[in-house]
């Protein structure tokens, strides 16, 4: 099992994106029954303050490192973390090995249209994969049933839940004894930019760990919470020196 490293109360997986999907398929041939979560400096920053979202990270099964600060912050605090394992990367190496391993997929979240748009994204990317369900994000609670209900009769392995944080990660939680799906993961904008509503950031500005500042430009109602990072940073350094007292 790889390594679990503490950040702001966090015991994020010190693990390389390979090592995840391992990882993640042996839960799924397991029938595990557990939630995978994706951790970036906005989630990471989220559960100091949003004691659920932390307990619900702190008991999922893996909780890989989704992006540049979350690398950083455990190299600040003087752990090895080989590299960032941002859940859109991770959801496509799933993807791409579901075809010849039989897994079935459910995409659930997003706007009206957009799962559909991904699910037709991933058959043209991926040939033979099965995506057994689609539902989009836009639901009361009196919506809540049907959707389990449709999730349950779809018998996924694999549910890609794409709310947002922390409302993914919540709602997989609430659900998780009923759904019976082997592995859940919150993938945040993953159908997005499968559907090409969004962006992702050039491959230089990945490279250069700056994907946080494109979304920032590209989204500027983001622009509030690209303070997040500097608040990330000094939040993490108080953290180390609270910790080597």
């Amino acid at each position: 099992m790889p390594k679990k490293i503490n950040i702001l109360g966090v015991n994020v997986d010190s693990l390389t994106m390979r090592e995840a999907v391992r990882q993640v398929e042996q839960y799924m041939d397991e029938k595990a029954g557990v939630l995978v979560a994706t951790a970036n400096a906005e989630m990471l920053m989220r559960a100091t303050y949003d004691q659920e979202l932390k307990d619900i990270l702190n008991a999922a099964a893996l909780v890989v490192p989704d992006g540049a600060g979350t690398v950083w912050a455990a190299h600040h605090l003087g752990h090895a973390m080989p590299e960032r394992v941002a859940g859109y990367d991770l959801a496509q190496e799933l993807m791409r090995e579901a075809p010849a391993r039989g897994y079935r997929i459910y995409f659930f979240g997003s706007a009206p249209g957009v799962a559909d748009k991904a699910k037709a994204k991933a058959e043209k990317l991926y040939p033979g994969i099965q995506v057994v369900g689609t539902r989009n994000g836009y639901f009361g609670p009196e919506d809540e049933p049907e959707i389990i209900a449709d999730i349950q009769a779809a018998k996924p392995d694999l549910l890609l839940c794409a709310l947002g944080v922390p409302k993914q990660e919540k709602w997989l939680k609430k659900y998780q004894q009923e759904l019976g799906v082997p592995v859940s993961i919150g993938v945040g904008g993953t159908f997005d930019v499968m559907a090409g509503v969004m962006k992702r950031a050039p491959r230089w500005m990945q490279k250069a760990k700056l994907e946080w500042l494109f979304r920032g430009m590209m989204q500027p109602k983001r622009a509030g919470r690209l303070m997040a990072l500097p608040k990330f940073v000094f939040k993490v350094h108080h953290f180390k020196h609270e910790h080597n007292r």
